[in-house]
């Protein structure tokens, strides 16, 4: 027994999920996923650091290029995480705002500063009276070891009700 194939009308359809019944996103939520969408081009693009300074190419540190074309990839996901349990939060809409801005800022510098000390050719773990690892500890500190951390915690108290 054959069955043949029949046009579907346009009646028998069913009708497509409309976008305007989706509930819109916060708007913090949505500067996170925005930010996390740049890291994650900007991570991607650092992958071209990394094998430049791996084939000595450019004269940066590999490890440290490395470290920074993930912490970018890393820094995404945890900017997703975090927009996606922002609806849990004890915080209204400003509160929401402040802690998406820590952790952008953390996760961005963290990009960036480690890409320079990569290039640098510094660790800038600590302060050993070196004028250029000293600034670059300087500057992690206080845009991604502090942000980071404040966010983190603030990130923890929201979630008591």
């Amino acid at each position: 027994m054959t069955t043949a194939l029949r046009p579907v009308s346009s009646s028998e359809e069913s009708p497509p999920a409309s976008v305007s019944t989706l509930p819109a996103p916060l708007p913090a939520a949505r500067l996170m996923a925005h930010a996390a969408a740049w890291l994650i081009l900007l991570g991607l693009l650092t992958g071209g650091y990394v094998a430049a300074a791996m084939t000595g190419k450019v004269p940066a540190d590999p490890q440290a290029a490395l470290a920074s074309h993930l912490n970018a990839l890393l820094g995404a996901f945890l900017l997703l995480g975090v927009a996606w349990t922002l609806p849990m939060l004890r915080y209204g809409p400003r509160g929401q705002h402040r802690l998406a801005w820590a952790f952008i800022v953390a996760n961005f510098a963290n990009w960036s500063v480690t890409a320079v000390k990569a290039w640098l050719r510094v660790a800038g773990v600590d302060a050993i009276g070196e004028p250029v690892n000293d600034a670059v500890f300087g500057v992690l500190t206080l845009f991604v070891v502090l942000p980071a951390l404040g966010a983190a915690a603030a990130w923890v108290y929201g979630f008591r009700r």
